[in-house]
């Protein structure tokens, strides 16, 4: 990437969430940052304020998130200081491509400065085959339910804060229909949730899940009049999923490719390398392993397997988001604590490591910390008070890509879906600000009162499926629910 010969037309739209912007250029991906649009003639941080926010980005991902996630998971890329006239161009070439419900944001034209990170969408290992190769986006979110003594309203414990939150979406206007999809169906490791759970996110993909062929999305929901084609992603899908498959050839139906889609998808997610790990669920998540909102049979899912290998990306995630079980009513009074001495002591917001740096000095704040609360600042503020819990707040919020590249070891007389590399990524590891656990509790409130009291008036056809594409687990597992008569 030649910062001095930086062409606004080599760069493509990829993607955008609250506080950035992607574009792509074959093997490389540029976030740039966004602020409030009424700042657009005046931003709101100088050029190097915005190169040090970026940069306790990549310290955070690469100091904290790598350990906890997995180095193998964690790409934490560089800050890179681009032409201001590109930058403009690009912002202007871009702008037709966005969602409209995101622009009451604009691109940081006047600091030059973006992270760039590999395009994991178009991988390197995909140049040994003419194929073009796939690349699935999910975020994943929230994969359990809080245990905490303090929550006051039971349904928490009982309906994950995803299901509560998309009818608070839907009435909103944010989305036109609710996604029945469940993270705790996908971070179960059952087999059957799982295959359920990625065919809810495909069904109503919301900004949760994308879909990419050869580095451009073939498949997604911009903003909530956006249409889906069902029938072009199939379309796209189909000839991966011919090649050594001898049992339909080209008379494969819609539901057999989209069964082979989902079972290589699940495969990469489970996949741990070799090495065994024994369930993630301990004695918490176990109390409450369903969420009362999913749709999902329950009695199906005990003919199979439950927990997820130990070394997987999904476990990895689960494990990141479980250091914290807390719910966010019993954190509050630690932020209080903290909010209230830095009112003080505002000078000691660099000693507590508010806003990082991310560097070793802080992962020694966090392992030193007391196990028990001593009323200290120093307790409020790391091991078991803010700082974990924004740790397990970014492991909520990720993305994993899943690239896939056809392989070619797949013999003819093969059954199942053909053979795929797969290289599997964690991104949107962004650091969670402090002043955003007020929010997040406001937040809560709103969702969890607004759930209880319109979840008795769904109507019935709220929950109804997409008529296209139909459900089936896995066809050895789909024999155990017949019965003899």
């Amino acid at each position: 990437m030649q910062l001095d010969k930086m062409d606004e037309n080599d760069w493509v739209y990829h993607g955008e969430g609250n506080k950035n912007l992607v574009v792509a250029h074959l093997s490389r991906v540029l976030r740039l940052l966004k602020y409030p649009a009424e700042d657009s003639e005046n931003p709101p941080q100088s050029a190097e304020q915005a190169f040090r926010q970026i940069q306790n980005i990549v310290d955070f991902s690469s100091n904290v998130m790598s350990i906890l996630l997995g180095e193998k998971f964690v790409h934490s890329g560089e800050v890179v200081k681009l032409p201001l006239e590109f930058v403009r161009q690009l912002s202007i070439k871009v702008q037709h491509e966005r969602p409209g419900w995101r622009c009451d944001k604009v691109i940081d034209i006047y600091s030059g400065c973006a992270l760039s990170l590999p395009n994991l969408t178009y991988p390197v290992l995909h140049l040994s085959t003419h194929t073009p190769p796939l690349c699935v986006e999910i975020k994943p979110k929230w994969g359990f339910l809080p245990s905490s003594k303090h929550v006051s309203k039971d349904i928490k414990s009982k309906v994950c804060r995803f299901c509560m939150y998309q009818l608070y979406k839907v009435a909103t206007g944010k989305w036109k229909k609710r996604s029945l999809y469940c993270p705790l169906d996908l971070f179960s490791g059952n087999k059957q949730r799982m295959h359920f759970a990625i065919r809810q996110l495909i069904e109503e993909p919301q900004n949760n899940l994308k879909i990419f062929k050869g580095g451009q999305c073939i498949y997604s929901r911009k903003d909530s009049d956006d249409s889906l084609d069902l029938n072009s992603l199939l379309h796209h899908l189909r000839p991966y999923f011919l090649q050594g498959n001898n049992r339909f050839n080209c008379h494969m139906t819609n539901k057999a490719v989209l069964n082979d889609f989902i079972q290589v998808l699940m495969n990469a997610l489970l996949s741990s390398e070799g090495r065994e790990g024994g369930p993630v669920n301990d004695r918490h998540a176990e109390r409450q392993s369903y969420c009362d909102a999913s749709l999902f049979n329950k009695e199906r899912s005990r003919q199979g397997s439950q927990g997820l290998p130990g070394d997987s990306v999904l476990s990895r995630i689960l494990q990141t988001q479980m250091l914290d079980m807390r719910d966010i009513e019993e954190l509050y009074p630690l932020y209080h604590r903290v909010e209230q001495h830095l009112q003080d002591f505002p000078k000691q917001r660099a000693r507590l490591h508010i806003e990082g740096p991310y560097n070793k000095e802080f992962l020694e704040m966090l392992q030193k910390c007391p196990a028990e609360d001593d009323g200290s600042v120093e307790y409020a503020a790391t091991k078991v008070g803010i700082h974990q819990y924004l740790i397990t707040k970014t492991a909520k919020d990720c993305s994993i890509m899943v690239a896939l590249v056809p392989s070619s070891d797949k013999e003819e007389e093969d059954e199942g879906p053909p053979p795929f590399t797969s290289l599997v990524s964690i991104l949107d590891l962004d650091p969670k600000p402090f002043d955003s656990i007020l929010y997040q509790l406001r937040l809560d409130q709103t969702i969890v009162s607004f759930y209880l009291q319109t979840r008795s008036a769904l109507p019935e056809d709220s929950v109804s499926s997409h008529p296209t594409i139909c459900a089936a687990p896995e066809k050895e597992e789909c024999t155990l629910l017949f019965h003899p008569v």
